[in-house]
């Protein structure tokens, strides 16, 4: 049964309910409609934003990501700082937010001032960023992506899923049933078996096009992906990635075709593999055989 949509019932007029700073004698923080106001920052298309704003669904999704206790954990994109002020109420041990929009980093140093060391403000383009050498582990990211470059993002944190703990991360509905998909399925393709080959993936909640501000043309998911103890080389999971490429770039094809600038039927023939089958009803333990045998 899929994730229940995310219920608006109880959310105060202006979509957040108070948020108190870590310090028990500071003051509420302002609401995140007046943040935006001051900051001038409204939603544009060109950076993929549309904002969270609703405390209640921010809680939810921090508490998503499990036991932040001690953990680094990486915002992208944080925007106003809905989901930052979530982050920053669990017991995480930092939380490092990275963005790209300066009016956004002007908003987001203000909440800084008042987080008691523990929020890092980092003005950088994510997808440039390299997340090792900015934090420490244990790492977790929490980030509701820019929806523009959410897929780049993501096959980026795969390609060393051995550096993070957790991932969780949203996405528009239809790509977090791609990473979600099972074989033999529409939506199973290269990017369900490269997130699966390295990470367990769940789909934990639904989101509607109201949750957000200004609302998408579409619904958005969160997927929880937790990475497997034992991760590919990185030269093993550049193979995956061409020979998925090779594998689903042409769906309606059989294996024999698809791949056949890649061994063909001989390739197929050593993984035991009908040539004939399609690429979509390969389970991830048949691809791996597969790109074991590639070169």
């Amino acid at each position: 049964m899929p994730p229940p949509d995310v219920p608006r019932e109880g959310v105060p007029e202006d979509g957040v309910p108070a948020f108190v700073a870590p310090d028990p004698g500071s003051s509420p923080l302002p609401p995140l409609r007046e943040v935006i106001a001051r900051h001038g920052l409204d939603a544009r298309r060109s950076l993929g934003q549309h904002f969270l704003l609703d405390g209640n669904l921010t809680a939810r999704i921090a508490r998503a990501a499990g036991d932040l206790s001690a953990r680094q954990v990486i915002e992208i994109g944080p925007g106003p700082g809905g989901l930052t002020r979530a982050l920053l109420a669990t017991e995480a041990a930092s939380v490092t937010a990275i963005e790209v929009d300066p009016r956004a980093v002007a908003a987001m140093h203000e909440l800084a001032q008042r987080s008691d060391g523990r929020l890092r403000v980092v003005a950088a383009d994510a997808i440039k960023t390299d997340l090792l050498a900015l934090v420490p582990p244990p790492r977790v990211i929490v980030a509701n992506l820019p929806y523009n470059i959410a897929t780049p993002l993501l096959v980026g944190w795969l390609r060393q899923a051995n550096e993070f703990e957790r991932l969780v991360l949203m996405f528009q509905l239809e790509v977090a049933e791609r990473i979600c998909a099972s074989p033999g399925t529409g939506a199973y393709g290269r990017l369900s078996v490269l997130a699966q080959w390295t990470c367990t993936a769940t789909l934990a909640l639904r989101i509607p096009p109201a949750a957000f501000v200004p609302p998408p043309n579409v619904f958005s998911a969160i997927v929880v992906l937790t990475p497997h103890p034992l991760q590919p080389e990185p030269a093993l999971f550049a193979r995956m990635e061409r020979l998925t490429a090779a594998a689903f770039g042409q769906r309606r094809k059989m294996l024999r075709g698809a791949l056949r600038n890649a061994g063909g039927e001989a390739l197929l023939r050593a993984a035991d593999i009908a040539s004939d089958r399609r690429a979509e009803t390969l389970g991830i333990a048949e691809f791996d055989r597969l790109v074991r045998l590639f070169q």
